[in-house]
């Protein structure tokens, strides 16, 4: 089975990374997307960061109905940092026989050279790159596959912005995690 594996803050989920998941799935023929909410990322600053469960919740809502993709929360049951390569290490043990692609935006190639054991996660997976508006593509390393995916110029630190400032946000993200923000209140 081929598994794609898109790990993320998902601060919140948004129309983004579901379109970013799903033409990665086309163009790779991924059987099943997994999606992996951090429980604290390495890389940013915690302090407008919902908490893990709620985000957990609302990349389960985002995904619902769509068969090929499923949410795990193996990284927020591990609580923590999360790093990649111990992600990768447990869903390898639990999918011994999946041949794995580790999706990633190119927003996300400035931090390579930060990352925890970077030369076993190579050796573990197909290191893929899908393309993010004002990121471009330049001097990727040769290991990395690059996809590309239909420029959707949309963030989730723009949607937090627009909760914060009392601007609309509806349409950047599913209905489900609309409906999920405004119950829970989040980001205000």
């Amino acid at each position: 089975m081929k598994t794609g594996i898109l790990g993320g803050t998902f601060n919140p989920v948004h129309i983004g990374h579901l379109i970013l998941a799903e033409e990665a799935r086309e163009k790779l023929k991924l059987d099943r997307v997994i999606f992996v909410p951090t429980c604290i990322p390495p890389h940013k600053q915690n302090g407008d960061i919902a908490a893990a469960v709620d985000r957990y919740r609302m990349v389960k809502d985002a995904i619902r109905g769509n068969r090929h993709f499923c949410a795990s929360d193996i990284e927020i049951r591990r609580r923590g940092r999360s790093y990649t390569i111990d992600t990768l290490r447990q869903l390898k043990k639990k999918y011994p026989r999946d041949e794995m692609y580790f999706i990633t935006g190119s927003d996300l190639l400035r931090y390579l050279k930060e990352w925890k054991d970077l030369r076993e996660v190579i050796r573990m997976v197909k290191f893929v790159v899908a393309t993010r508006p004002g990121y471009p593509l330049a001097k990727i390393p040769a290991y990395i596959k690059t996809v590309q995916t239909r420029a959707v110029d949309v963030s989730a630190f723009e949607i937090r912005q627009r909760i914060k400032k009392g601007q609309s946000f509806r349409y950047l993200l599913p209905e489900a995690v609309y409906a999920y923000i405004i119950k829970r209140k989040l980001y205000v």
